[in-house]
């Protein structure tokens, strides 16, 4: 398809045109069944083969370790802000939380409606334009779990190192999943929403350590104000038991997910991927290094490899850089709203070739404006 854009929306965001038309081929007459992908029962044979190889290749991938649970899950990486809380924090327990940004800030206010919660760090003023490194904060000897956001997709910023924590490690991967090497094994639980790098919105995966499966069933008993312990939808033990499947789950968007993961095993992997989005973001970030024509917002030594932000010194150039862009194919450049500027979403599918052809259009912008 030579009229597809260049796709640099921060999410849903760009797909592999070979996993669409995958998507595409299965809606009408999945495997010859004689109906299509969205049609067939979540408790057929069918697909079941479907979940399980989705949770298959997302251990081989991420290395996740055989004593971890794999969930796909619905509500997004906004129903684990609670979630997380709610199955690991008593209602007398503490949460020790890193703030590096408007998800960060989210998923302190949901937990703060179940337990106790420690903000341990947050940058000086709201600029939220780097991450913390170890010694900038101390984990309270009180606290049950340290919660952290790897990448912050509104700012551009990314932790480049996972966190040093002598408690359980709880993280929110959203944004950078399968972009990069994880030690799981670091972690007791990992959240990603689908919508980057996982495939279309609507499917969350949940990793979960034997510690955090355990620390649920033992807050269920912590709390019984409800009636019954914690709501079933959102009871990690139960997800367990019932491989993700208590309720009718996204049917299409884990087959979507399984298409997605066997598209970055024909990559080479996560490190491959991680190769070339090292690649990508180095030549976006290589020209707005070179002048003063361009204002990047993330620290250099808290860049993000995804989420590529940065201004214009003469910020009413900006609305003709997006009209201009617009013109040439390369969309989804316009900044959160919260924070305005230019944002590059690079994630796992955004081709080279859309990365070169949005450094061109950039350098000759500034030749052209500059």
């Amino acid at each position: 398809m030579s009229n597809r854009a260049h796709n640099f929306s921060a999410g849903p965001a760009v797909l592999p045109l070979e996993v669409i038309e995958e998507l595409q081929h299965a809606l009408p007459n999945y495997k010859n069944m004689g109906l299509g992908l969205m049609e067939m029962s979540h408790r057929s044979t069918a697909f079941d083969d479907i979940i399980e190889s989705a949770k298959r290749r997302l251990r081989e991938l991420l290395n996740i370790p055989n004593s971890y649970e794999v969930l796909l899950l619905q509500g997004g990486a906004s129903l684990q802000f609670y979630m997380t809380a709610l199955n690991l924090l008593g209602p007398k327990d503490t949460g020790a939380y890193i703030n590096t940004g408007t998800w960060s800030t989210k998923a302190i206010k949901e937990a703060q409606r179940c337990a106790h919660v420690s903000t341990i760090w947050t940058p000086e003023t709201t600029v939220f334009n780097n991450v913390p490194t170890d010694n900038d904060y101390t984990i309270p000897e009180s606290a049950t779990f340290l919660h952290y956001t790897s990448n912050n997709t509104i700012f551009g910023t990314q932790f480049q190192t996972t966190p040093v924590s002598n408690i359980p490690l709880v993280a929110d991967f959203s944004s950078d999943i399968a972009s990069a090497p994880i030690n799981v094994s670091k972690h007791d639980v990992i959240y990603a929403g689908a919508q980057k790098n996982l495939g279309p919105s609507g499917v969350t995966a949940v990793i979960l350590s034997p510690w955090a499966v355990e620390r649920s069933v033992t807050v269920n008993k912590l709390r019984p104000v409800r009636p019954g312990g914690l709501p079933s939808m959102l009871n990690y033990k139960l997800m367990v038991d019932k491989n993700s499947m208590f309720n009718t789950p996204n049917t299409f968007g884990i087959f979507a997910l399984d298409r997605m993961l066997a598209w970055l095993e024909r990559q080479g992997g996560v490190p491959s991927i991680h190769t070339q989005n090292i690649e990508k973001a180095n030549r976006i970030y290589s020209i707005l290094d070179t002048s003063d024509f361009w204002v990047p917002h993330a620290q250099q030594d808290s860049r993000s490899l995804m989420n590529i932000t940065w201004k214009i010194q003469n910020s009413k150039l900006e609305a003709v850089f997006l009209a201009e862009a617009e013109g040439e194919g390369l969309k989804g450049l316009k900044g959160h709203r919260s924070v305005g500027g230019l944002r590059a979403s690079i994630y796992n599918a955004c081709s080279l070739e859309s990365v070169e052809a949005l450094a061109s259009f950039m350098q000759h912008f500034e030749q052209r404006h500059g």
